[in-house]
C-alpha cells in the first residue's frame, strides 16, 4: 500500500483522539484501538480511519486487533501508545485490584503496544505518551503516577535495545502537562468535588502537536507546557520541598469548584458512554498553545547553569 499508515492505541478520546486527527491531516491512514465500540463506530465513518476494539491490558486481544488493522491499512510506520486509566483517590482507599487495573492499562498496555509495534514495524516511530507526573508525582493518583514513572524506565530500556540492534525505529517519549480530556468526566473519583486538570490546562491539540514533532525530529523526549518544566527541574534539586508543597496544595489543585454527581459511571473496567472527542469539559479554561521543548536540551541547559554560575561567580570574586 502506498498510503502512509499509523496505529494509535487509546485513540477514541482525549489526547489519542487529537493525535488521530493530526495524523489524518498529514495524510495517514490511521488504525485506532480502544475499548468503546460505540466511539469506534462513529470514528469509522471517516474513510481515513479503521478501528478495532481491544483492551490494551489484554495482550492476546490487542494482538488480534492489531493483526486486523495491519491487514486493512498495511504495515505502520507510526505507532502511538496513549491509552490510560486513573482514579482520584487516597491510596488507602484504592484496593489491590483497582491499583493493578490502572497499572495494567497505563503501563502494561504501553508495553503490550510497543511489543506489537516492534513485531510489525520495519522502520518508523513509536511514541509513548507520558506525563510530567512521572518525574514529580501528586497525591491521590498513586497508581497512575507509578505507571507513568514505569513508562520512563521501560521506554529507556527498549530504546537502548533498538540502538544496540541498529533498528531503524525511533522510540520517543512525550511528557504531558494537565490536559482538558474526558478523563476528568469518567475516571473513578473519591474526591468531594469533580476532579480537574491541575492548572495551567492545555487543549489536547497541544500534545498532539508534540507527538507529531517527536515523529518529525526523531526526538528522544519532549516536555510539553511550562508546568512540566516546573515539575521536573525543582524535583531534581528540591524534592523534599516539593513533597511538602504538594502535601499542602497538590490535592486542592485537582479539585474543581463543580459538584460531583454521586455514583456516576466510571471507566475502570468498562467504557463510559461519551462522544469520540478529544476535549473534556474544561474548554473555557484550556490553552490552545503551549511550549514544546526537547528534554535533553533542557537538561544540558540546567547542567550548564549549574556549572557556569559558580564559575562566573569565581571569576567575579577573583
Amino acid at each position: 500500500m502506498s498510503q502512509k499508515s499509523a496505529i494509535v492505541c487509546g485513540g477514541s478520546a482525549g489526547v489519542g483522539r487529537a493525535v488521530v486527527a493530526a495524523l489524518v491531516d498529514r495524510g495517514y491512514k490511521v488504525g485506532v484501538i480502544a475499548r468503546g465500540q460505540d466511539r469506534l463506530d462513529r470514528m469509522a465513518q471517516d474513510d481515513t480511519i479503521v478501528t478495532a476494539s481491544a483492551d490494551v491490558a489484554d495482550a492476546d486481544a490487542l494482538a488480534a486487533a492489531v493483526d486486523t488493522l495491519v491487514d486493512r491499512i498495511g504495515t505502520p510506520t507510526v505507532w502511538v501508545n496513549s491509552a490510560m486509566l486513573t482514579s482520584f483517590s487516597p491510596f488507602e482507599q484504592v484496593g489491590a485490584d483497582e491499583f493493578r487495573r490502572i497499572v495494567d492499562v497505563t503501563l502494561i498496555g504501553q508495553a503490550n503496544g510497543t511489543r506489537l509495534a516492534l513485531r510489525h514495524m520495519k522502520r518508523g516511530n513509536i511514541v509513548n505518551v507520558g506525563s510530567g507526573l512521572a518525574y514529580r508525582p501528586v497525591p491521590f493518583q498513586a497508581a497512575y503516577c507509578a505507571s507513568k514513572h514505569g513508562i520512563n524506565g521501560f521506554s529507556s530500556s527498549v530504546r537502548s535495545e533498538l540502538l544496540r540492534d541498529k533498528r531503524p525505529i525511533t522510540l520517543s517519549l512525550v511528557q504531558l502537562p494537565a490536559i482538558n480530556t474526558p478523563q476528568f468526566d469518567w475516571a473513578l473519583n473519591r474526591l468531594k468535588m469533580k476532579p480537574q486538570p491541575a492548572p495551567p490546562i492545555y487543549q489536547p491539540e497541544v500534545p498532539a502537536r508534540a507527538v507529531m514533532q517527536a515523529i518529525d525530529k526523531n526526538a528522544r523526549e519532549l516536555f510539553v507546557g511550562t508546568s512540566v518544566l516546573k515539575l521536573v527541574l525543582p524535583n531534581f534539586f528540591l524534592p523534599d520541598w516539593l513533597d511538602r508543597k504538594l502535601a499542602d496544595s497538590g490535592a486542592e489543585m485537582q479539585k474543581s469548584d463543580r459538584d460531583e454527581p454521586g455514583g456516576r459511571p466510571n471507566n475502570l473496567y468498562d467504557p463510559v458512554d461519551y462522544d469520540a472527542t478529544a476535549h473534556g469539559s474544561f474548554d473555557d479554561r484550556a490553552k490552545d498553545s503551549g511550549l514544546i521543548v526537547d528534554a535533553d536540551l533542557v537538561r544540558k541547559a540546567a547542567l550548564a547553569a549549574l556549572v557556569g554560575v559558580p564559575f562566573l561567580l569565581g571569576l567575579l570574586i577573583g
